[in-house]
């Protein structure tokens, strides 16, 4: 009910699910899109960003996706600095494979960058800048970091070829997520560390199961304000 898509690993997408592959239960069963993560990590930083590291078999691993039933893609980068030849960067790589691949383009700025708010500056207007040169038809998606600015990437949401805008937690806790997410209107969650931020193997299936609907629950209002 509060659940529009998840990312798998490409380990998870191997996996069955009451006897279905994952994309097919995710589907079938629940209406959650399943979206694949096809990243192999990030490179040593450099201009005060981590690009990707090179995906080798990124056609062969597109295939096995396609034969699984996966609807999207998603890969991920960091922005350390508002050092505006990384960011360039950083863009331009996410732009150059996320087209190939129909991706949710994610250029993470880390929270705690002392220059967060100009480092948002400076990767909007290279993201407007890019938007502006797509054919019509085009569509992409968006997963960034909460902005400090409420209401920043609105502009971005309004783009023809932007499907949507979701946000990651990118480290703060829960609470203070939801919070700076309520505040920022059209933008919705796409959380991980928040999301599993309390949950412990040692729990039972009935304390972890409880604790995970309330975070899912909390994380859709915030969504939703």
């Amino acid at each position: 009910d509060h659940i529009l898509a998840a990312i798998l690993f490409e380990n998870t997408m191997e996996r069955r699910i009451e006897d279905r592959l994952t994309a097919d239960y995710l589907w079938e069963v629940k209406g959650i899109i399943p979206i694949l993560k096809v990243d192999k990590g990030l490179a040593e930083e450099e201009d005060g960003v981590r690009l990707m590291k090179p995906i080798p078999a990124l056609d062969a691993l597109l295939t096995r996706a396609k034969e699984h039933h996966i609807f999207g893609t998603k890969m991920r980068s960091v922005i350390k600095k508002a050092d505006p030849a990384g960011i360039k960067k950083i863009v331009d790589q996410q732009f150059e494979i996320g087209l190939k691949i129909a991706a949710i383009l994610e250029p993470e700025i880390d929270i705690y960058s002392p220059d967060k708010a100009e480092s948002e500056r400076i990767m909007k207007e290279e993201i407007k800048t890019h938007l502006s040169e797509l054919p019509e038809g085009t569509k992409l998606m968006f997963k960034l970091s909460i902005p400090n600015k409420h209401g920043f990437y609105s502009d971005i949401m309004e783009d023809p070829h932007v499907v949507r805008v979701v946000a990651l937690s990118g480290g703060y806790s829960r609470e203070e997520a939801n919070e700076r997410l309520s505040r920022s209107p059209g933008l919705i969650a796409s959380f991980s560390r928040a999301l599993s931020e309390g949950l412990s193997a040692k729990q039972t299936e009935g304390e972890f199961d409880r604790m995970l609907a309330q975070s899912i629950k909390e994380i859709y209002e915030a969504s939703i304000t």
